[in-house]
């Protein structure tokens, strides 16, 4: 083989080395601590889901219903987590798995209240004939509660507002979040808190 073959060969395989994919690691204590913070697409990303939930929980923890109710119960009551509906035109079925975990997480470290573990609950749902990830039914809710032994369910929904003007795309999501006395029917709190997502081609 001529040098002149041998370099181009070498040069080749250096390109391809350069150009062959490199798994990294990011977040807090790696080399990439920034790595989750840019938007990668218009769908919910970790980031979004963390900023939705905790806007409503921060709005629930400070409500006058908490305060009073909650806080001044010993007995600590027991919440359920109803599947949060996705009214968006996006498959968020991941997304949803994690809002729903992120809102029971920080349930359960309030230390104010007793939670259903989503297992049982779906458990039982199936076993009294309710769909699972069936959207929120005062029925329904009132026999699974029972059930339950839960005083209160957490239900709700994400929504999205899909706009494009030229070649730019922007979702508005919001999530929409209710405590609802299952004895009663009675809201005891809702709120709403949105995030913006925008994708220029």
């Amino acid at each position: 083989m001529k040098k002149i073959e041998v370099l181009v060969l070498l040069i080749a395989l250096v390109a391809s080395l350069a150009c062959a994919p490199r798994a990294m690691r990011g977040g807090a204590g790696t080399e990439n601590p920034g790595m989750d913070a840019p938007a990668m697409s218009t769908t919910l990303d970790r980031t979004d889901i963390d900023y939705l939930v905790s806007q409503n929980l921060d709005a629930l923890y400070a409500s006058r219903f908490w305060l009073t109710e909650i806080e001044g119960d010993a007995s600590q009551p027991i919440f359920a987590i109803w599947p949060i509906e996705n009214s968006t035109s996006e498959h968020l079925e991941d997304q949803m798995l994690t809002l729903l975990s992120s809102i029971e997480t920080s349930l359960v470290n309030s230390g104010r209240v007793q939670v259903v573990a989503k297992s049982s609950q779906a458990a039982l749902a199936r076993e009294i004939g309710i769909q699972q990830g069936a959207i929120y039914d005062p029925a329904s809710a009132a026999r699974l509660g029972k059930q339950l032994g839960a005083g209160y369910f957490v239900t709700g929904k994400v929504t999205g507002v899909d706009e494009r003007l030229q070649k730019t795309r922007r979702i508005q999501y919001s999530l929409f979040l209710q405590i609802l006395e299952i004895e009663t029917g009675l809201v005891k709190f809702q709120n709403e808190a949105s995030r913006s997502k925008a994708l220029k081609r």
